[in-house]
């Protein structure tokens, strides 16, 4: 069942001439995980801004179409409903971090759902817990590393128990072995917690071996919208790099190996699953 639907969705921003979005119809299904990619100024972060309904209501703008997220039409439904369901990290953590610790940070969200202290207490705590910061409870967000910082604003969002996460270029301030970390625990917390996980990110290589939907988007439009295998396609793949997409190496190797008559029976996502593949070609 989809959680979130895009119906001939397309926007403008107030004084701008241009739309940001174009025509957009698009189906997110409950426990997905979407990995949304694209070049600069494509509209990726302001498709995400209508899933949490920061469009229309914040920014203004034309909004034609509609968006209807767990059942309700963005248009219609306040930021402070919607709130309940979608959590958004954006793409600089340390702007949307404003308590003097890290335990405030957590709890500010629930004391505006107006939940009692002791639930707030206790979520606070499993928050913590879970993405193992508890040792951080009592320092000040700007002493945080980049990473630490994007889990608190992370942890943050997850105290509230939403439906659905949405993180855009959760990983622009980390280094790779960072990055990898996070992208994987967002994959093991999805699991763990049934979330509907929406991402919007230029690394690609940690991403498609663990996404169920690849989003490809240029021009305010979505070119592309499969699993990564049928994205990734001989077929499509020279439309993809012609859009300035970045493609992960181990499926530029196949597609060079494929080019010399070197045949393997499926797109590999991971180098893992690469060897694991020769490894079948070897035997035979």
């Amino acid at each position: 069942m989809a959680i979130i639907e895009v119906k001939d969705l397309s926007y403008k921003y107030p004084g701008s001439s241009k739309y940001a979005l174009r025509d957009i119809s698009l189906n997110i299904d409950e426990g997905e995980f979407v990995v949304i990619t694209g070049p600069s100024g494509c509209g990726k972060t302001t498709l995400c801004r209508c899933f949490n309904g920061l469009i229309p209501h914040f920014y203004g703008g034309e909004f034609i179409g509609d968006v209807i997220v767990n059942g309700m039409s963005v248009k219609n439904t306040p930021i402070t409903i919607l709130s309940k369901y979608v959590g958004m990290v954006f793409q600089d953590p340390e702007s949307q971090l404003f308590s003097l610790n890290v335990e405030r940070e957590v709890a500010f969200g629930l004391e505006n759902l107006g939940l009692d202290r002791e639930e707030i207490r206790f979520r606070v705590n499993e928050v913590l817990e879970l993405m193992g910061i508890s040792h951080l409870r009592n320092r000040a967000p700007f002493e945080l590393s980049g990473g630490e910082q994007q889990k608190v604003a992370l942890a943050a969002c997850l105290a509230m128990r939403p439906k659905i996460l949405v993180l855009d270029e959760p990983t622009s301030h980390l280094d790779p072995v960072s990055a990898y970390s996070l992208l994987n625990l967002l994959n093991e917390l999805k699991n763990k917690l049934k979330l509907t996980v929406v991402i919007v990110e230029h690394r690609l290589e940690a991403l498609v071996a663990i996404c169920d939907k690849l989003i490809i988007m240029n021009e305010g439009k979505i070119v592309f919208n499969e699993d990564p295998k049928t994205v990734f396609s001989k077929e499509n793949i020279n439309s993809i790099k012609g859009i300035g997409i970045g493609i992960p190496k181990v499926v530029e190797l196949y597609h060079n190996l494929l080019n010399s008559g070197f045949a393997l029976r499926n797109i590999p996502l991971s180098p893992k699953m690469f060897k694991e593949y020769l490894l079948e070609v070897v035997r035979k």
